[in-house]
């Protein structure tokens, strides 16, 4: 089995880095992994010493096949970074497996993310693969080690080239989209903050790759694979993390992550939804859970 390169992007938080390659590097498969790591450049002056250390870091990794890195002179943003960079990788490479700075992954990350690319890499229904999963309940006839969503998610992630390369990042498409009521419900079928997060993005208010991503995913029917139990824990959530607001609210998220560290895992063939599954999945994208979780936040202020 080929193994897919390792793309990490990372801006100017130095501690939740150390601890995802820390993470990373107790993998069952990194020393046999090549680690691409991506640094953004300065968006402001005062940004400059902290990317500094960041980067005197970067140098110093190892622990895998090898390391190479990319140091921005300017400063790019995570969506043009990350669409550029997994661009770049994916010229040179049928897949590629995508992390972001503030992500601690399992023991068996690798071996699920490589095993799963490898084994539906001949599905062209397949863009991609998660290694996060909200907590599922699973049910008792059911004897995989992974599920099937119509939503992509951006914590810890695989694709392909011929998935990756088809996307219109500009969605060209979107003012038929906007007009097409019955569309924009469906697409929240996968959660409920969808549409409106894609009316943000071409508005300008946010910059997000992921959300173009998904709308890609969804105007072409295409499923994403999620592990039963989740091999990411993101600890983004602290004061003065770049792309993630609001603590209480982003909790939503929290589940527990594998410990079991299984090497070898059972895939589902049927690709297809799980109704159980897909109730469960879109419970922290429900607005009942947003509100719930805005509440707390302002409450624990």
């Amino acid at each position: 089995m080929n193994l897919a390169p390792i793309a990490l992007f990372t801006y100017k938080k130095l501690a939740p880095l150390k601890a995802a390659i820390e993470a990373l590097k107790k993998n069952n498969l990194a020393k046999d992994s090549n680690l691409i790591v991506f640094s953004d450049g300065p968006k402001k002056a005062s940004d400059i010493g902290q990317i500094k250390k960041v980067r005197d870091y970067i140098e110093t990794i190892s622990g895998f096949k090898s390391v190479v890195h990319n140091f921005s002179d300017s400063n790019k943003g995570l969506a043009v970074s990350i669409v550029g960079g997994v661009s770049r990788i994916l010229k040179q490479h049928e897949t590629v497996i995508v992390l972001e700075d503030d992500l601690l992954t399992s023991p068996n990350f690798l071996d699920f993310m490589n095993e799963s690319l490898n084994h539906y890499k001949n599905n062209n229904k397949i863009i991609s693969i998660s290694g996060y999963t909200p907590p599922i309940k699973n049910l008792k006839n059911y004897s995989f080690d992974n599920y099937f969503t119509q939503r992509a998610s951006s914590w810890g992630w695989a694709t392909y080239r011929e998935q990756w390369l088809r996307v219109d990042w500009d969605v060209t498409d979107y003012s038929q989209f906007e007009k097409n009521t019955i569309a924009k419900k469906k697409f929240n079928n996968m959660g409920s903050d969808m549409t409106f997060m894609l009316a943000k993005q071409m508005k300008g208010s946010i910059d997000s790759w992921a959300i173009r991503w998904c709308y890609h995913q969804f105007r072409n029917d295409l499923y994403t694979v999620f592990p039963m139990v989740s091999k990411i824990n993101n600890i983004g959530f602290t004061e003065g993390a770049t792309h993630t607001k609001g603590n209480s609210e982003m909790a939503r998220f929290a589940t527990p992550i594998d410990t079991k560290n299984s090497t070898s895992f059972k895939f589902n063939n049927d690709i297809s939804l799980e109704t159980s599954f897909i109730k469960q999945f879109i419970v922290p994208y429900s607005i009942k859970t947003r509100i719930l979780y805005k509440l707390k936040g302002i409450v624990g202020k």
